[in-house]
């Protein structure tokens, strides 16, 4: 298997989950996924919550607050762009979907955790990891000289 078949391998007998959940993907930026706070609130775990590229963790309560203020921008109509998606089964009805998006300049990895539920698909986490270079498996060139592990502090 290739590194990239690696990082975008999803079992087939999970390809309608994969297409279901690439839907919903980027969270708060599509309509499948919704628009409004009680759309959003029926998505979201109860108990989720974020770490954003930046390393700042949020809240459910402060990002569903931050999205009435602040009404999120349609990934579509902005020209965003997901590939690289795949998706695994953590559990009983919780997958893990992976992808690779491209916000103009912005590149980020992205995953999500999502849950099946009777009342549809809800989010239990997400994270998002900013790309610094487009190669996987290497490490970079600094870390040749003195891997940051053996770095004294």
């Amino acid at each position: 298997m290739s590194n990239q078949t690696v990082f975008s391998h999803t079992d087939p007998d999970l390809l309608s989950v994969l297409e279901e959940l690439k839907r919903r993907e980027p969270i708060f930026h599509t309509a499948a996924f919704g628009f409004t706070r009680a759309e959003f609130e029926r998505a979201t775990a109860p108990e989720y919550w974020e770490t954003s590229a930046s390393g700042r963790r949020y809240s459910r309560e402060f990002i569903l607050r931050t999205l009435e203020q602040h009404p999120p921008v349609d990934a579509v109509a902005a020209g965003w762009r997901c590939y690289d998606h795949a998706v695994r089964r953590l559990g009983p009805e919780t997958y893990l979907l992976t992808y690779t998006l491209r916000q103009v300049e912005r590149l980020t990895r992205r995953m999500t955790i999502w849950q099946s539920t009777s009342t549809g698909w809800r989010i239990l986490y997400h994270q998002g990891t900013i790309v610094s270079a487009e190669e996987d498996d290497a490490f970079p060139r600094r870390w040749l000289e003195v891997p940051p592990w053996l770095e004294p502090h």
